[in-house]
């Protein structure tokens, strides 16, 4: 089992996938020469050796906490992440993980393909137990910074039982990353009558009601903004869909206004208020998402993150490793799971 190896008096060691995302090696080089300038980090540079050497020559990195370790390939988006790892087994994303493991390593950030960084970490760092999937959760938007959404993703379809262990993995990252005390908790639905909902939401509010967590009911999706609760709840399905919305949304507005403002505003003021807008509208392109319910630290990043968003992710994944966060949710999920397995079969609390 793996466990937090930074003792939170050193620098948290973060090793980068320096191939991941749109622009690796060019944009994450860059990135990791700033986070290791700002913040109190070690960065390990993992990636092909020829681009990443070659990135790092265009730079002068004397004096930082930059170190490298060689890999061969990435798992691009469009390949299947399992396969990919059969004929690529020293990819980038593998070969960090595998830092993390080795104890080489506090700390994962990518920038590349979800599915591969999910893959790469159950196989290497492998789930929490109690836990049949790992999800992705954290605040999404800038307009509800102290509001946390479980699953952004990673899982299409989930039994109750599954999204209350992500509500427990929620509840752990609002009460000791946000420090919220207490956060309440809320299923995503189409109302806030308990019988409103689909199967599956329906059934979930039952096994919600008997759970130990400050469970609230039902919210709709205009209560991200009326402060209701600091947990929501949504299968990985619902919840890439509202993600994607409100970047879709975000990136059209901005680009609206800019066009109607561009003859009262210099360009300098349009770009700082479109810029404005869309980190407002995702807030999880500019800050990173950790990956709940694995046996290590391991933060997903937008794969058309620039520089200055990548040291928002290793500046994340830094406080994630200093706050204890793995061993935290750890110990709440088997918490959660003890008291699952004393409720009557008929609250359906199974996985």
């Amino acid at each position: 089992m793996q466990k937090d190896t930074n003792n939170g008096t050193g620098p948290v060691r973060v090793a980068l996938d320096a191939m991941g995302g749109d622009h690796g090696p060019a944009e994450t080089v860059k990135g990791a020469i700033l986070a290791a300038q700002s913040a109190n980090v070690e960065m390990i540079l993992v990636g092909d050796q020829g681009p990443v050497e070659q990135e790092l020559a265009n730079h002068d990195v004397t004096g930082l906490s930059i170190s490298f370790v060689p890999s061969e390939g990435k798992i691009g988006d469009d390949e299947h992440p399992i396969q990919a790892m059969r004929t690529k087994p020293k990819n980038s994303v593998m070969v960090a993980t595998q830092l993390v493991k080795r104890g080489d390593a506090d700390a994962v950030v990518t920038m590349g393909s979800t599915g591969g960084a999910m893959a790469s970490a159950v196989l290497t760092l492998g789930l929490m137990e109690g836990l049949d999937r790992p999800c992705i959760g954290g605040p999404f938007l800038g307009f509800a910074p102290r509001t946390v959404l479980v699953d952004i993703g990673s899982n299409l379809d989930c039994r109750p039982g599954l999204l209350l262990n992500f509500a427990s993995l929620g509840v752990t990252f609002a009460r000791t990353y946000m420090g919220i005390d207490n956060p309440r908790v809320a299923l995503l639905s189409v109302g806030s009558e308990s019988a409103k909902g689909n199967k599956q939401v329906q059934e979930s509010y039952r096994v919600f009601q008997d759970s130990h967590l400050n469970f609230v009911g039902n919210v709709e999706g205009m209560d991200f903004f009326t402060e209701k609760a600091e947990v929501i709840i949504c299968d990985g399905f619902v919840g890439n869909i509202l993600i994607k919305f409100t970047e879709g949304i975000g990136a059209a507005f901005a680009g609206f206004a800019k066009k109607q403002l561009s003859s009262a505003l210099d360009e300098a003021t349009l770009n700082k208020f479109a810029g404005g807008m869309l980190q407002l509208t995702n807030r999880t392109r500019t800050n990173g998402g950790p990956l709940f319910g694995i046996n290590g630290a391991v933060i997903l990043g937008h794969g058309s993150s620039g520089a200055d968003e990548i040291v928002a992710a290793v500046t994340t994944a830094a406080r994630y490793v200093e706050l204890g966060m793995v061993d935290i949710m750890r110990e709440d999920l088997a918490s959660i799971t003890k008291m699952a397995k004393t409720k009557p079969a008929s609250t359906g609390a199974g996985q």
